[in-house]
């Protein structure tokens, strides 16, 4: 699984990195130290945590999201397949977005809950790219 650092964290969850280890400092955001020291947090735990930032069960900042050119960084918090489409939702700072995609290009990008991606968004389609 993979995970990231405070910093990456706090860029998918929209906030300083300074708040998000305010977050961990508080227990609210769980993380543990890799060999070097450095604070991770697991990505499913990330995944789960933005969702809850996002609903507003987190955070005592006033926070602020941007998008350039439609683009929407953020963490895959659901990936449902079925045996042609799928659907994967991704938390991008307070914006869940959802897509309609093949299982295939899912597939072949290895999407899973807890990963980052970036959704593009052009007129009403919505693209999933792997970062």
């Amino acid at each position: 699984m993979q995970s990231y650092t405070i910093g990456q964290a706090a860029r998918l969850l929209g906030v300083s990195a300074d708040t998000a280890r305010r977050w961990a400092d508080a227990g609210r955001l769980a993380t543990h130290r890799d060999d070097s020291g450095r604070r991770l947090v697991d990505g499913r735990d990330l995944a789960a945590f933005s969702v809850e930032v996002a609903q507003g069960g987190v955070g005592e900042e006033d926070v602020s999201y941007t998008s350039a050119r439609n683009a929407f960084p953020g963490i895959v918090t659901a990936v449902k397949l079925g045996d042609v489409a799928a659907q994967v939702e991704i938390q991008a700072g307070p914006h869940r977005l959802v897509s309609l995609l093949t299982r295939e290009a899912v597939e072949e990008l290895g999407l899973e809950v807890g990963m980052q991606a970036t959704a593009r968004v052009k007129s009403t389609s919505v693209h999933i790219d792997r970062i």
